[in-house]
């Protein structure tokens, strides 16, 4: 084996192999390998992934884990020879089905990847990838977002960015601009970045005292010009929690958000937070919506049958909860984890309990989605797990609530608690229905919400709302050239194919 190849083995033994209490043996031929990580080469995100569906000799898709026999290699060599740095994970879904995932650390050719079970290799493999394969930083954009978007297979529209652009026909920006400094830059009060994307480049200029959450936009924005080159676009990003633009208040103000509610206009694009997750999938960050799915070791059956519930006193009804935890200590699991809006009652609704691994909370079939200050951001990683949500009714939500339906993706409660213990209750006597919804919320995560996914949505957004604007674009007074920040020795292996001599240098 070469020096530098990334190997995972992990070997077991078993006597028999069992599927719902029948014995089988693996076909390693008809078990399926599928997903964009199998096509590198066409796909860059920051994390490459695809997925193993195991099926047995005779055609059945097998529904349990198999212990861990899978091993996955990702070989390649840099334009210099040298082995490439890559790094495998195996997450196993236990169901039957496995999700790998590799990050890349440099532009790979020559790149193969190996998926065996028990040595032998799995429906296709090996995988040999016809292009190089570059790395998160390296910049070599695949066409403007429009052929970016057919190349990945994006949805062709999205309903969300139809509705909130459909205030917004004709956008003149000067106008804009001058009406959101006046309106929401009064004494610090608001937060707000405008960005001017123009020829690819990252331009911005931010109002306000805290704008330290532009990090979140400027790495975005980053990615996606590495991936693709972007419109000629201006806009403004609402760096707080909360959704600025009142329907009411004339003119309407254009305003990129990243949670919207019902009573306001703001143009909703994804969180921070799943935005983050995407990019620094296998780096700082350990919760993720594929990681969140790998976390599924208990049987439903073994779950305990209590709502779970963790969090801080960021609403009143947080506390609320608390109430009818301790009269309900059979139903509700639920403690608060920290005061700060509500210090003065810690003495009546603490003491505060130490942090629960995320991953803990699906030890429980229930989990309770309430909100913070706004939509509380947890919601996607609570879907993507394996137990059930009950969500709060609200006014608040991020970019694919409105795709969601009560009792086939989570199960609704109303805003002020008042019917959560009836729900609980009824979770409990209709077992095989509640298990029902659990797969369909985590079946949306697989379907909708994926790296990609959050690629793809920005990509639209952008792409329609450069279709708005009536003057040209161009760098505006003021603003500062936000760099991305490439790694000069990384760049100079990219070699981007895509781009001519004159344009690398």
């Amino acid at each position: 084996m070469k020096e530098g190849l990334v190997l995972i083995l992990i070997v077991f033994s078993l006597s028999a192999l069992v599927n719902g209490g029948k014995k089988f043996k693996v076909d390693v031929k008809a078990t399926k390998a599928y997903g964009p990580g199998l096509e590198p080469d066409k796909i860059v995100i920051p994390v490459r992934y695809f997925f193993i569906e195991v099926y047995d000799t005779k055609g059945n898709r097998v529904t349990k884990s198999v212990g861990k026999p899978f091993q996955v290699l990702v070989e390649g060599e840099t334009f210099d020879g040298r082995n490439c740095r890559v790094w495998t994970q195996i997450l196993d879904r236990y169901d039957g089905s496995y999700i790998v995932r590799y990050r890349t650390y440099q532009t790979c050719t020559k790149t193969i990847i190996h998926v065996l079970y028990n040595s032998q290799h799995v429906a296709e493999s090996p995988y040999k990838i016809p292009g190089p394969v570059y790395a998160e930083d390296c910049y070599c954009p695949n066409g403007d977002t429009v052929e970016w978007k057919k190349t990945v297979g994006c949805p062709g529209n999205y309903s969300q960015i139809e509705r909130d652009l459909s205030y917004f026909q004709e956008v003149d920006f000067d106008k804009v601009l001058k009406e959101a400094a006046v309106r929401f830059n009064q004494a610090g009060s608001r937060s707000f970045c405008n960005y001017v994307v123009k020829d690819n480049k990252v331009y911005r200029r931010c109002y306000g005292q805290h704008v330290g959450f532009s990090m979140f936009m400027d790495n975005m924005l980053h990615s996606m010009v590495r991936k693709m080159v972007l419109p000629d676009i201006e806009f403004i990003v609402n760096l707080g929690d909360w959704p600025l633009v009142d329907p009411k208040v004339k003119p309407l103000i254009p305003i990129f958000s990243w949670c919207a509610s019902e009573d306001t206009a703001d143009i909703v694009m994804p969180t921070y937070d799943i935005t983050e997750a995407t990019l620094e999938m296998m780096g700082r960050v350990t919760l993720d919506l594929l990681s969140v799915q790998s976390n599924n070791d208990i049987p439903w059956a073994l779950k305990k049958s209590q709502a779970f519930w963790r969090g801080r006193d960021s609403r009143r009804e947080r506390l609320d909860l608390i109430d009818m935890a301790r009269e309900n200590q059979h139903l509700i699991n639920a403690s608060l984890t920290n005061f700060f809006f509500f210090k003065d009652e810690e003495s009546k609704y603490g003491p505060k309990e130490k942090h629960v691994s995320f991953f803990k909370f699906f030890d429980y079939k229930y989990q309770l989605n309430i909100d913070g200050t706004v939509a509380a951001y947890r919601f996607p990683y609570l879907l993507g797990g394996s137990s059930v949500v009950l969500k709060q009714d609200s006014p608040y939500y991020e970019f694919f609530y409105h795709d969601l339906k009560p009792y086939v993706h989570f199960i609704p409660f109303k805003r002020d608690l008042s019917d959560l213990i009836e729900k609980i209750e009824w979770a409990r006597a209709n077992d095989d229905k509640v298990q029902e919804v659990a797969r369909n919320g985590r079946k949306y995560v697989q379907e909708n919400l994926m790296p990609e996914a959050i690629y793809c949505y920005h990509a639209a957004l952008f792409e329609e709302w450069s279709k708005r604007l009536k003057s040209k674009v161009n760098i505006r007074e003021g603003m500062e050239h936000i760099p991305t920040p490439e790694n000069e020795k990384r760049f100079g292996d990219c070699r981007c194919h895509r781009l001519n001599r004159h344009d690398e240098l």
